[in-house]
This record gives structure tokens, C-alpha cells and sequence, in this order.
């Protein structure tokens, strides 16, 4: 994450990492959990006994199971909630094309909107397909799930992609994943 001053980080991350980067971060009690039911928890139960305690779990499972869930300050200066629109405007407001193959991190991006934290899941095909008739089997059942998975996604509590990406990944397929000869496969 690269929050936008030092103070921000101390604040929000507190007692659970120190700014940066860090394999294990650990807070002052050393308690950790790696699934979201776990650090919910571990969360509930520290909230009774000590003055603060912060967990960050999958939006998912914190909508699912009526979690409270915290204002967060983004890179505009305002405080938004998690949520569908949210998370939309921080991937429709993300500079996809300046990142190369479009790996980008969707900590801090800007819009009023925008929350802050972010994530996507991306997909890894090589830019040269020596078997070109499965790249393409590959990409058109991509297409599909663009077209016809959004409303799965919503059922599930996860959020697509909004329509503006989706182009620009498409877009990107045309123009990057090429066949031996340098032909499109898409």
C-alpha cells in the first residue's frame, strides 16, 4: 500500500504493521489469522477486552456476515465506505494503460469515490502463444464472463469490473496476445 504520508499509515494501520512493507507484520500482542473468519474472530473477541482493535477482512465476508466496517480517508481527501460503487470507482479511475500488462495495485486511486484499498484479480496469459487455438478458447471464455458473469459476481458479493475496463482489457488482448506469426488471437 502506498499511503499518502506517514501519519496516515501510523493511524490507520496502527498496532497491526509499521509502514511499509513487511512479510509478518505483527502487532504488540502477536496475534495473527489468515482466513477472514479467523481474523473476524480474533477481532470481536480482542474488541471486548482491549481498547482498539483493527482487522481487514474480504469485503465479501464482511457483507455476509454484517461486519462493521470503517470510513476510510482516499486519496482525495474523502471518507467513503467499502462498497460496490466504491470499489467500481477506484478500478474505473485506476491509469490501467500505464502499468505494464496492466498489472496494477488499486491502493490510492484517485476519485472522490474511490476506496482506498482495492484489489483485483488478474488474469496471465503470455503476449506470444505458441498454442494459439487455446489462447483464443482461453480469451472467448474471458469475453464470456465479462458479458454474462456480473451478475453472478453481485450474487456472491464480489463487484465487476466496470464496462470501461473490461474495453480496455479487451482492447489490450487485440493489441498484445499474438499468435506465433504476430497475427492477433483475439
Amino acid at each position: 500500500m502506498q499511503p499518502s504520508s506517514s501519519a496516515w499509515c501510523a493511524v490507520l494501520l496502527g498496532i497491526l504493521c509499521a509502514c511499509g512493507e513487511a512479510d509478518d507484520p505483527r502487532g504488540p500482542s502477536n496475534v495473527t489469522a489468515e482466513v477472514s473468519e479467523n481474523i473476524s474472530t480474533v477481532v470481536k473477541v480482542r474488541w471486548t477486552t482491549e481498547e482498539a482493535t483493527i482487522g481487514y477482512v474480504e469485503y465479501a465476508y464482511a457483507k455476509q456476515n454484517k461486519l462493521k466496517v470503517a470510513k476510510m480517508v482516499n486519496r482525495d481527501g474523502k471518507a467513503v465506505l467499502p462498497n460496490d460503487d466504491s470499489f467500481k470507482a477506484a478500478a474505473a479511475g485506476a491509469d490501467w494503460n500505464s502499468a505494464p500488462g496492466m498489472a496494477l495495485l488499486l491502493t490510492h486511486q484517485p476519485g472522490a469515490q474511490s476506496w482506498p484499498m482495492t484489489g483485483a484479480t488478474f488474469i496471465l496469459m503470455h503476449t506470444t502463444q505458441a498454442k494459439p487455438e487455446n489462447a483464443k478458447e482461453v480469451l472467448r471464455f474471458f469475453s464470456w464472463a465479462y458479458a454474462n458473469g456480473g451478475s453472478m459476481a453481485a450474487e456472491l458479493d464480489y463487484v465487476p469490473m466496470p464496462p470501461s475496463v473490461v474495453l480496455m482489457i479487451q482492447s489490450a488482448w487485440k493489441q498484445q496476445i499474438k499468435d506465433p506469426s504476430g497475427q492477433s488471437v483475439y
